[in-house]
C-alpha cells in the first residue's frame, strides 16, 4: 500500500492500485512461483500503475525507479526485472529522476539517498489509508479467475476447430491449384520479458523458463530439460541457433535457444517450405544477445513430414528490430 501510494502520489488512488494489483495476484496465483512471490506482486503493481494513467505523465518512469530504489531498497538488477528493461536504462532513468527530485535543493553529495527517503517518507505521513478488503479481494479475485478460464475454453475450442482452420491460420491456406500462401511476416511475434526462474506455458502441458544459464523446459514425457552455455556456447560471441522438436499431445512442440546477438532479437520465423511460423520469445529482463523461441505444428501431414526432414528441411531465422536477419539455422542440422 505504502508503495502503491507513493506511485501515484495519492492515498485513494493508491488504496484503488494496491487493491487491482491483489484481485489480478489472486486470479493468477496459482501460476505465481511461491519462492519469488514479492517480485510478481511488485511487478503486478508496478506495471498497473504505468498502463494506467500514469504513462500520460511526465516523469512517471523516474518516479517509479526511486520508489523502487530509495523507498524499497531494490537494487538496480532487481529495478530492471520489474520493469523489464536494462540495468543500464535503470542507472541513467534513476540519474534523471534524482536531478529532478532535487532541484533547487542543495544536499550534500552521497546523501541523495537519504533527501529522498526522508521526502517519501514525509509524503506517507499526510496520507491516510484503509484496510486492505481481502474477502472482497479474494471474490473478485476468483471471478477474474472464472472470466480467464472460460476465455481459455474458447480458445481451446478454436484449437480443436477442423484442420483446414488450423491451417490457414499457421502455415496460410492453399488455393486450388496447391500453392501455398506466404504468412504475413509484417506481424512481429511476441516477444516476452521474463525473470528469472519464470514458468511460462508453452502449450499445453508444457513449461519454460530462463535462468542466466540457459533455457529449462519440461513436458508431459521428459521434466526438467535443460540446454545452455556447455550445450550452445551462449558466450562464443558468434550468432547461432539451437533447435529441439519433441512430439508433446499430437502435434510437434518446437523450441531453442538463439545467442551471440549483438542487440535484441525482434522475431523468429520457423520456415517450411513456402510456409513460415512466427514462433513466441522469450528473454531475461537487463540480458541482451540470446533467448529462447518456441512454437507448434501438427504432427502429422507435409507440415509434420517436414519439421523433421535433413538437408533442405525447415530452417529458423532470427529478425532485429530493422528486419534484418542476424541468426539463421536448419532444425534438421542441429541434434535434438
Amino acid at each position: 500500500m505504502a508503495t502503491a501510494c507513493l506511485l501515484t502520489q495519492d492515498a485513494r488512488c493508491g488504496e484503488e492500485l494496491a487493491r487491482l494489483t491483489l484481485v489480478r495476484m489472486c486470479a493468477q496465483w496459482r501460476r505465481v512461483p511461491r519462492n519469488d512471490v514479492d517480485f510478481h506482486v511488485r511487478r503486478c503493481l508496478v506495471q498497473g500503475h504505468l498502463r494506467g494513467g500514469a504513462r500520460l505523465l511526465g516523469g512517471a518512469r523516474e518516479r517509479v525507479v526511486l520508489v523502487l530504489r530509495y523507498w524499497d531498497g531494490l537494487g538496480e538488477t532487481e529495478i530492471a526485472h520489474v520493469l523489464g528493461c536494462s540495468v543500464g536504462a535503470v542507472r541513467s532513468t534513476a540519474r534523471r529522476g534524482v536531478r529532478r527530485a532535487l532541484v533547487g535543493r542543495t544536499v550534500p553529495a552521497g546523501r541523495e539517498w537519504a533527501a529522498l527517503r526522508a521526502g517519501f517518507a514525509a509524503d506517507l505521513d499526510g496520507m491516510t489509508s484503509s484496510a486492505v478488503p481481502l474477502d472482497e479481494i479474494q471474490r473478485d479475485g476468483a471471478a477474474r479467475r472464472r472470466r480467464r478460464m472460460r476465455a481459455v475454453a474458447a480458445g481451446c475450442a478454436l484449437l480443436l476447430a477442423p484442420p483446414a482452420v488450423l491451417a490457414a491460420d499457421q502455415f496460410g491456406s492453399r488455393g486450388a491449384t496447391g500453392s501455398a500462401e506466404a504468412a504475413d511476416d509484417a506481424v512481429p511475434g511476441p516477444v516476452r520479458i521474463v525473470a528469472s526462474g519464470e514458468r511460462v506455458a508453452a502449450a499445453p502441458g508444457v513449461d519454460v523458463w530462463l535462468t542466466p544459464d540457459g533455457k529449462h523446459w519440461s513436458t508431459p514425457q521428459a521434466p526438467n530439460q535443460f540446454r545452455g552455455a556447455g550445450d550452445v556456447n551462449l558466450a562464443a560471441g558468434e550468432p547461432g541457433i539451437s533447435a529441439q522438436a519433441e512430439a508433446v499431445q499430437g502435434r510437434y512442440f518446437l523450441s531453442g535457444l538463439y545467442y551471440g546477438l549483438s542487440g535484441d532479437a525482434a522475431r523468429v520465423e520457423i520456415g517450411v517450405g513456402d510456409r513460415r511460423i512466427t514462433a513466441n520469445v522469450l528473454t531475461l529482463a537487463g540480458d541482451r544477445g540470446w533467448g529462447v523461441w518456441y512454437a507448434s505444428a501438427p504432427l502429422s501431414g507435409p507440415e509434420g513430414d517436414d519439421l523433421l526432414a535433413g538437408g533442405g528441411g525447415p530452417t529458423v531465422t532470427v529478425y532485429d528490430a530493422a528486419g534484418a536477419v542476424v541468426a539463421r539455422s536448419g532444425i534438421g542440422a542441429v541434434p535434438s
